[in-house]
Order: C-alpha cells, then structure tokens, then sequence
C-alpha cells in the first residue's frame, strides 16, 4: 500500500525571517559593491547656449566627477572609465573634483593615489583636459594634488579661467576654488574682461553644485551660462520611495541632473567613486557627455 503524505505547510519563523533578511542584505551589499559600483552610465545631452559661436556647435565636453582614488576607487576601474571616454572621442575633458580621500589611511597615502590616478587619466587620449579640485582635495594636500595633474597634462583652473578656441570661435572655462573646504573667488574666475563677451559663453566648473544659490546673486553670475559640478554622488545609495541616505554639505539642494537657474544652466554629475562606504545603489557611476549647440 503506497502512502501518501500531504504536503508539508510552510511556517515562517523568527528564525528564518532573520536568515532571509541576512541573505537580502548579503545580495544586496554583493550587488551594490561589486556590480552597480562598477556599472558605468554615459549620460548624454545636447547643451543649448546663447551666442555659441558656430565653431563649437557641435562641440563635445566629457564630464566625471569624484574619483576617490583608493577609497575605494580601483586603479582597473579608472582604466575602464578613461577607455570608455577614449570610445566616446570628446572634444575636452573636465573633471570636477575629488581626485582622492582619506577617511582611513594616512594622508601620504593619498597624496600617493593623486599621483597614480593623475597617471592613469594620462591615458585619455583627448588633450584638452581641466579641472577643479574638491573638498577632499583641499583637505589632503591642494598643492600636491596640483601638481600630480599638472605633470600629467590636466589643467586645473583653481579661480581661474582659460580660453577654449576653434576655428576663428572662442569660448571660456572657468573653475572656482571648492566652496566647502576652499575660497571660491567668482570675480578672479569670472573677471570682468571676460563677462557678456558677445558669441563667448562661459562654462564653469565648481565642484559643490550648491554654490549655484549664491553664484546667481554674484555679479559674475549672470554672465556664466553653464555650470558643472559633482560632490554629491548623485546620493550613492538611494534607496526606492526614500530616495539618498546622505547627502554632503552644499550638496543637499542640487543632487543630480539638470536644473534651470534663470540663465544658469546647471548639470550635477554622480561621480565615478564612492565616500564613506564602497557601495552604489540605483546610482550608478557617470560620464556625462554633453554637446554644445547654437540656439
């Protein structure tokens, strides 16, 4: 005689209530540390500015932010996004700060990473490259992270501005010094001699997107047509219906994408590292590659 045993009914305990949590947080941190911190999202647009010289429609800026070489950013990973701007074959290059951290190792450390991650970017093949140093730039050393990009091709503009020119059209870049840790200075970065020029706009780089509030109220600031900037990792771990966990100081208001301030178009890269923790979740690392046109 066969005997047949019902089937047996499923009881959720405390026991494995917790197990099933521990195992969704174990996949959760494997997902978010090993493969969405390493998911790079190009992200383009096309950029309309006011009397953009007809030389530059066309003109193609690739934008990363916030590297944090070593903390906890690979040395593979940098040669991954340096390889994926070289694919896309911008016109220049402008990185926003935050090169390297140090929350956890001596500050000889990182000085070390600024000079192996200036190193790596060095392979970019695009020989237009600028930049502005960030907070955790300025808290390590701003002179030695300086000079590292400086002895591998990149410029950085650290309240100051440069010329961008093609064919018989000019545009400006400016950056200013990091508002959380530094002096930004609009009027050296914006001076005067290079406001309202006719068919010149000026695009410029600020590592914390918050300073936008208080650069529209600067003279300087409606001659200023563009500005990018990162510091905010677009939140890092934003988790569904709550949105980011943090967000650092002068960078809580203007989080990610694109806002309308009057004039001031302002675009707010995710970055490519991590702070705090090495892990990305639904906030995946950026390259924004913005084209300019004429309007």
């Amino acid at each position: 005689m066969t005997l047949f045993r019902s089937p047996a009914k499923f009881s959720i305990t405390r026991r494995r209530f917790l197990a099933a949590g521990a195992c969704a947080a174990g996949g959760t941190a494997l997902y978010s540390g090993e493969i969405a911190r390493h998911w790079i999202d190009v992200s383009p647009s096309d950029v309309f500015l006011a009397g953009l010289p007809q030389a530059f429609d066309g003109f193609r800026i690739a934008q990363i932010s916030d590297i944090h070489m070593d903390e906890f950013t690979e040395p593979f990973f940098i040669r991954d996004v340096v390889d994926r701007i070289n694919r896309l074959n911008p016109d220049a290059v402008v990185i926003t700060g935050d090169f390297v951290t140090s929350e956890f190792a001596p500050k000889e450390f990182a000085i070390g990473g600024a000079w192996q991650c200036a190193g790596i970017l060095d392979g970019l093949t695009c020989r237009q490259r600028y930049a502005v140093l960030g907070n955790h730039d300025l808290m390590i050393d701003p002179k030695q992270v300086s000079e590292a990009l400086a002895a591998h091709s990149i410029t950085v503009l650290r309240n100051s501005h440069a010329p961008l020119e093609r064919g018989t059209g000019r545009i400006w870049l400016a950056g200013l010094d990091d508002p959380v840790a530094g002096a930004p200075l609009p009027d050296v970065a914006v001076p005067e001699s290079i406001r309202n020029l006719p068919h010149e706009p000026i695009v410029l780089m600020c590592h914390a997107p918050d300073y936008a509030d208080r650069l529209i109220l600067h003279p300087s600031g409606s001659s200023v047509a563009l500005m990018l900037c990162g510091h905010t990792h677009g939140g890092q771990i934003c988790l569904p219906w709550i949105g980011p966990l943090s967000l650092p100081t002068m960078g809580q208001k203007y989080v990610e994408g694109w806002f309308r301030l009057g004039q001031l178009q302002l675009h707010v890269n995710r970055g490519i590292g991590t702070v705090g923790v090495p892990f990305r979740l639904n906030c995946p690392p950026e390259i924004s590659l913005l084209t300019l046109r004429s309007c």
